[in-house]
């Protein structure tokens, strides 16, 4: 153990130093955003300076004129290939540069770190991953739903982001995890409930219970397991749990006009979203799975195993991440997510141990688009993919667009993707 301890904290110490040094770039009010690129790194072979200047020409492609709020990495076996930090913290008023440390809300790419704590508590022995969900949190009103059924989407339960507010939730109370079993307990008669382990259905719902059994497991609080267990260990010091008293501190997200988000009812559950981080810190959080420091292979195997096969074809999911299965043996383990403005992509490439992090906070959707970088390392067949894989703004609040926006929206997309079909 103490080797492993040693290994991470050297590994810590290369991230800090091979990171860009853009201490310099100091708050900015009214003026174009900094953009903080990856110098050419020394000691790069030949073949990996290739792969340097590709992903610098995607990027300066893909996120041209400052389009860009938010920061990208890109490593190879944990060797920074290319990182870039552009905009800034406060995008409405163009105050406050984005920075190496500047924490992002992970939204869904928070349900990987989730999977991967519970899966620990496994191999530790203080759960099993065929549990009953009632075994840990009792009155739960379908004794057929297992952890593993909420780690990989199979619950049955649909999404409490959906339903609360419609069952008569008051908007004005904020939602915590408890609030979601609770509800669940009271009102499962009036929820639509379906079977156990039928059918793939991507809900909320799971991955906030999955909080609660953490803590029951642990006997501690998410937050502080995550600090203990995930954040402090691997030395991810700009990482964290949002809880009330961070408000002053967490960076706020925005529509793509720039008009913010409010803080609304919905914001203080987590577990299926709700950690801030950075993409320095999710490559710290990458390589201690790959060295077997968070859990062992059999159990990482375990997460990256598909698990639904209703419908064929490519996309699937494990116990926390998705995954593309391509015809020719390739696979893509990642995570897309979407909250309130808040988008982020977390891809990995197994075979040739390359990490894909890309953090935004503007709603812009071409931060899915970094998937597209795979192909420069395999044939991964991702250009004629879809770019937000189903991480959409789903959530009506009162700042969503009318009904009548929304239905063009969903025309125009479904207009788009008949359009795809038709050229395969």
């Amino acid at each position: 153990m103490k080797t492993v301890f040693l290994i991470l904290s050297v590994f810590s110490l290369f991230i800090a130093c091979s990171g860009t040094d853009n201490k310099k770039a100091g708050a900015g009010v009214g003026v174009a955003p900094p953009v903080t690129d990856t110098p050419s790194t020394p000691g790069l072979s030949p073949q990996a300076k290739k792969y340097q200047a590709a992903i610098r020409s995607f990027a300066d492609s893909t996120f041209r004129n400052g389009s860009l709020n938010g920061s990208i990495l890109v490593a190879m076996d944990g060797q920074i290939l290319y990182e870039q930090y552009n905009g800034f913290y406060s995008y409405r008023y163009k105050k406050d540069s984005i920075l190496s440390n500047s924490p992002f809300h992970l939204a869904s790419v928070s349900k990987t770190i989730t999977a991967m704590c519970v899966l620990k508590l496994a191999q530790e022995g203080k759960l099993k991953v065929d549990d009953s969900v009632v075994k840990w949190l009792p009155g739960f009103p379908s004794p057929a739903v297992t952890i593993k059924t909420l780690l990989n989407h199979r619950s049955g339960l649909p999404n409490y982001v959906h339903y609360m507010d419609r069952l008569g939730w008051d908007k004005k109370k904020l939602i915590t995890n408890q609030d979601v079993l609770d509800f669940l307990v009271a009102r499962h008669k009036d929820i639509d409930i379906g079977p156990a382990d039928r059918r793939f259905s991507y809900s909320n719902t799971n991955y906030a219970l999955l909080a609660l059994i953490i803590e029951k497991a642990s006997g501690i609080s998410y937050p502080q397991y995550l600090k203990q267990t995930i954040f402090e260990p691997l030395g991810m010091k700009n990482s964290y749990v949002f809880t009330q008293p961070d408000s002053a501190r967490s960076m706020p997200s925005y529509f793509h006009n720039g008009r913010q988000y409010a803080f609304d009812f919905l914001d203080m559950v987590y577990g299926d979203k709700n950690i801030y981080s950075t993409v320095q810190d999710l490559l710290k959080f990458d390589m201690a799975l790959s060295s077997g420091f968070i859990i062992n292979k059999d159990f990482l195997d375990m997460a990256c195993t598909p698990y639904s096969f209703e419908k064929p074809g490519t996309h699937n999911y494990g116990l926390g991440w998705r995954l593309l299965m391509l015809k020719n043996g390739k696979k893509v383990v990642y995570h897309n997510g979407w909250w309130h403005g808040n988008r982020t992509a977390f891809y990995r490439l197994p075979d040739e141990k390359i990490t894909i992090l890309a953090l935004c906070n503007n709603d812009s959707k071409m931060i899915y688009s970094v998937r597209k970088l795979a192909d420069l390392f395999g044939d991964y067949m991702q250009n004629g993919d879809s770019d937000d894989d189903g991480e959409k703004s789903t959530v009506r609040t009162r700042h969503s667009s009318s009904k009548k926006n929304t239905t063009a929206k969903v025309n125009t997309k479904r207009k788009y993707h008949r359009a795809i079909a038709a050229k395969k």
